[in-house]
């Protein structure tokens, strides 16, 4: 072993050869990060003027890994130091590396950004109580770890994505809080397209709106009726009669603009003085006045009185039984 010789009295600073913590069959260990040293390195730290709790730097030069960790006890063999197998992993290391050891002092955390592997962690029954009953087996935590925790025989890995006030911090006794990003393997539904979002509320609008049927409209008394010999009934002819008055109306007042075209251009034949052939304007005198109405009339009504005389009551012939 070997320390550095600046500033020995509050310096520690030793070479060791690593192990995993199952080879002192201590596989409890590998739900924290407390190591195993050998008991000179106890005698070292005691003569220093150190912070407790004790906390170490493990660094991996060849890797260019860092990370932090407590100690539980020193008990290990000379030159050997047995720490948790998830922090091999983190620096890298293998059985038998060498790792440097060296004594540090963290500020306390107040604040830790945690992303789980896997999205199965987030489906215990309450993952932030878990999780801190796992952190007090911890003594500090440090930017780009993945620690373990196990739970129900299963081991979740979690990432310390990011720790405030530094990279580094400790978190015993200490008033922490938690934020956990989206697991790894989460994955977002993704969205349908809006053209066919659009075409699919379109075809359910359509489905669900009954189709729409004229109901013709109900006129009461319609119809043409039969009689029992087979001929057209006179209700039908004067339904018909009384169901279309507007086309009676029409061929009315049709026939009058005709009669009275027609004696317009009779009345303007006549006043011109020609003869027009087929027609009873040939018959008279174009320069002969016509008849007064009031003669035509009265001569009329005499010769009606004549044909038919008046009755007379109580007038004839006498006769009696014996003639």
């Amino acid at each position: 072993m070997a320390f550095s010789d600046d500033d020995q009295d509050t310096t520690f600073e030793q070479i060791y050869r690593c192990y995993p913590v199952s080879f002192i069959e201590k596989s409890n260990l590998e739900k924290g990060d407390k190591i195993i040293m050998p008991p000179s390195a106890l005698d070292r730290l005691a003569s220093l003027h150190i912070d407790y709790p004790m906390l170490f730097q493990l660094s991996n030069p060849s890797a260019g890994k860092v990370t932090h960790c407590g100690v539980l006890e020193f008990v290990s063999d000379e030159g050997i130091i047995y720490i948790p197998y998830w922090m091999m992993e983190n620096m890298l290391l293998q059985e038998g590396d060498t790792v440097c050891v060296r004594n540090t002092s963290l500020a306390k955390g107040t604040y830790v950004k945690l992303q789980p592997h896997t999205k199965d962690f987030l489906d215990i029954t309450n993952p932030k109580a878990i999780l801190e009953t796992s952190l007090r087996n911890y003594s500090c935590l440090t930017t780009g770890d993945t620690i373990m925790v196990a739970y129900n025989s299963k081991k979740y890995y979690i990432d310390i994505v990011e720790t405030k006030p530094s990279p580094a911090v400790s978190i015993i006794e200490t008033d922490c809080e938690v934020d956990f990003a989206a697991p790894l393997d989460y994955k977002e539904p993704e969205k349908p397209a809006p053209c066919a979002l659009s075409k699919r509320k379109h075809s359910e609008v359509e489905d669900d709106e009954p189709p729409t049927t004229k109901v013709p409209q109900f006129s009461p008394f319609t119809g043409s009726g039969r009689r029992l010999d087979g001929k057209p009934s006179s209700s039908t002819q004067s339904a018909d009669q009384t169901s279309s008055p507007k086309k009676k109306q029409k061929q009315s007042n049709d026939e009058t603009e005709g009669s009275d075209s027609k004696s317009l251009n009779t009345t303007s034949r006549r006043h011109s003085g020609k003869l027009v052939f087929g027609s009873n304007a040939a018959k008279f005198d174009t320069q002969r006045p016509l008849p007064k109405a009031s003669e035509n009339i009265t001569k009329q009504d005499s010769s009606q009185k004549q044909e038919a005389p008046k009755f007379q009551a109580f007038t004839g012939k006498k006769y009696s039984l014996n003639s």
